[in-house]
């Protein structure tokens, strides 16, 4: 609403700013086009014209100054409002005395300022957005288990603590509770950020929009409603965004000295033309003058044109700016927090290592691997069916197959009972395990991989590892921001030894594992604590309150909507070396609104004396502030060679 409505006003200004910047071109280089600007029907149509750009137009300005003057304060709003009501009320007056006008003066304030007002709405124009993705993660409905053992499919919000309800395979939990028959594997990810999906039984607890892999599972909810884990998670996002968005912008700080100070030269220079020097008429025309000069139209710029180009110039390179508040933090952005899963690595389960016994080889052990897993839906089993694919071999068909919840499965191969699971499966089922094979399963265990042990005829005859793989770039990535002085580290569900074997491989400085969706926000809430300016790097649900907390989030733009919705930076493409270029591109983008908001300010401090002279008419300040605005604009468009 708010973007709609500075647009709707500029689109009501700008045509009416070009016939006047028109007629300040044509003027001096027409004798008939300054016949008609200085005709009484030319001088009558300026006044005309300017009315709707001053008073409706303009009206939000006009509005805070009036509410900052009844609290005794003021800002640039204020300025903005003392500016153009004194362009456009002595140009009133000279209507009716014959003096030169200046409603252009007032007029082009007004556009710049709206077209600056509208490119910094549009740059926010997706708040709240995150919030309203979370919500619709959730389940909508729940399969409620009568005390007759019937079911009935209601909405989620009849269901209250106690309640049985009924998930069934691919069903999202509708929500947080206690299993209490059925077993399966939940994909938990988008709360944990774990990346294999969590074994469920009887007495496990199980969380709501997560989702049922397998198995039929009967629940009773513990948590409901705003109790519930998600809810957690969506408090915990606007916490953290209402936090923000309380970030002062530096052209505010600046403008409490700035605009009091104004105020007061403009006064003292029509008094003293008054007393001093016996010419009131001249004294209020400098006064005029000094008002216009300094009214902000440059500073209104100076922001969201370097956002609009810097963004522009992010698109080119797939990152996408939204946030304009952190960007001033950038350049001191000292540690860069990773998510594991789904950004540092793929997110997918693979097949790392085959390590065969004794009188077995590869192709084998993989071969009946992944026939005993053929029928399985576990992602384990799956990347071991894959794996055998992609190396072509001829995978059979199990003759029986039989799931072990939490341990493996059984099946029947080409007449052979084969066992793929746990090293606890193999025990129990009175398989050897030789001391080769159970070092290199634990050597697999310790590199942070999952190791499965295949067996048959009585005997363990390999081990498959299987992990959640790095990510090709991503070393280069983190050595790239090492190089740029930035502290690296890494923030996952997983557990510390897998953590810390893929920190190794990639080369973060520091790991933080088994941290949960309120953990991630208070790991990076407290490197904050101990003054780091941290950016937070993701893709899930789970990483939203962390990003948003940071002082820079970035997401992975092939991760969730609510991971994107809730970062100021997003990187549209899986390529980790966007981090660097999307920060050095930040700190490009915030250098150049400061070089921008020191020029407006340097070019005012030296033209207000000037005009408080007398040696500035209104008409040239009105120029001389059209001026800066261009130069605004034109330092801005250097971010377009961003990269190049």
């Amino acid at each position: 609403a708010t973007q709609r409505m500075w647009a709707r006003r500029a689109a009501v200004a700008w045509p009416i700013a070009a016939v006047f910047l028109v007629g300040m071109v044509a003027a001096p280089l027409s004798d008939r086009a300054m016949a008609v600007m200085e005709s009484t029907g030319g001088r009558v149509a300026a006044f005309v014209l300017a009315i709707p750009v001053q008073f409706w137009a303009g009206w939000p300005f006009l509005a805070e100054a009036a509410r900052r003057a009844r609290r005794r304060t003021a800002n640039m709003d204020t300025l903005i409002a003392l500016g153009t009501l004194a362009a456009f009320g002595f140009s009133v007056a000279q209507l009716f005395l014959g003096g030169p006008l200046y409603f252009e003066s007032a007029v082009l304030i007004i556009a710049f300022l709206l077209l600056g007002r509208w490119l910094e709405a549009r740059a926010k124009g997706r708040a709240g957005a995150a919030i309203e993705a979370l919500l619709q993660l959730g389940a909508t409905q729940a399969r409620l288990v009568a005390s007759d053992g019937t079911e009935h499919l209601v909405p989620i919000e009849r269901v209250r603590v106690g309640d049985v309800v009924r998930v069934r395979p691919g069903e999202k939990v509708p929500v947080d509770g206690e299993v209490v028959e059925g077993t399966s594997a939940v994909d938990e990810s988008m709360l944990t950020g774990e990346s294999v999906p969590v074994d469920k039984s009887p007495g496990s607890g199980v969380s709501g929009a997560t989702i049922n892999a397998n198995g039929v599972l009967t629940v009773r909810a513990t948590a409901v409603g705003a109790d519930s884990a998600l809810a957690r998670i969506v408090t915990m996002v606007e916490r953290a965004q209402a936090g923000k968005g309380a970030a002062q912008r530096l052209a505010d700080r600046v403008s409490a000295v700035f605009v009091p100070a104004v105020l007061a030269i403009a006064l003292a220079t029509f008094g003293v033309w008054w007393i001093a020097l016996g010419e009131p008429v001249g004294g209020l025309t400098a006064a005029v003058s000094v008002l216009i000069i300094a009214c902000p139209c440059a500073l209104g710029l100076a922001t969201p044109t370097a956002v609009m180009v810097g963004t522009g110039r992010g698109a080119d390179l797939g990152i996408l700016i939204k946030g304009v508040e952190v960007l001033e933090r950038t350049r001191e952005i000292d540690v860069v927090v990773f998510d594991k899963t789904g950004t540092l690595t793929r997110g997918e389960m693979a097949v790392t290592d085959v390590v065969a016994g004794d009188g077995t080889d590869d192709h084998t052990l993989l071969g009946r691997a992944a026939a005993a897993e053929a029928d399985s839906e576990h992602p384990i089993g799956a990347a071991i069916t894959a794996a055998a694919h992609d190396r072509a071999l001829d995978v059979a068909r199990p003759g029986t197959f039989t799931a072990v919840a939490g341990h493996g499965v059984r099946a029947d191969i080409d007449d052979v009972t084969v066992w793929v699971g746990t090293r606890k499966l193999a025990a129990e089922a009175g398989l050897v395990l030789p001391e080769t094979l159970d070092d290199a399963a634990e050597r697999c265990e310790r590199d942070g991989k999952t190791a499965v042990v295949v067996g048959w005829d009585g005997e363990v005859r390999g081990v498959v590892a299987v992990a959640d793989t790095v990510k090709d770039d991503a070393a280069s990535a983190v050595a790239r921001l090492h190089a740029m002085g930035i502290e690296t580290a890494m923030i996952t569900g997983d557990n510390h030894r897998t953590a810390a074997a893929i920190a190794a491989q990639v080369g973060i400085d520091r790991a933080l594992a088994e941290v949960l969706p309120d953990g991630k926000q208070d790991e990076i809430a407290r490197l904050q604590a101990d003054g780091r300016t941290v950016a937070m790097v993701g893709d899930g649900v789970n990483d939203a309150p962390a990003l948003v907390e940071a002082d820079l989030g970035v997401a992975i733009g092939t991760g969730t909507d609510v991971a994107i919705e809730s970062s100021d930076l997003t990187l549209m493409r899986r390529d980790l070396d966007g981090v660097a270029t999307a920060i050095e591109l930040s700190r490009a983008t915030e250098r150049t609104i400061r070089q921008n908001l020191w020029w407006a300010f340097g070019y005012n401090t030296l033209a207000v004396p000037i005009a408080a002279l007398g040696l500035l008419s209104p008409i040239v300040a009105g120029a001389a502030m059209a001026f800066s605005s261009v130069s605004v604009v034109t330092n801005s468009l250097r971010l377009r060679r961003f990269g190049r």
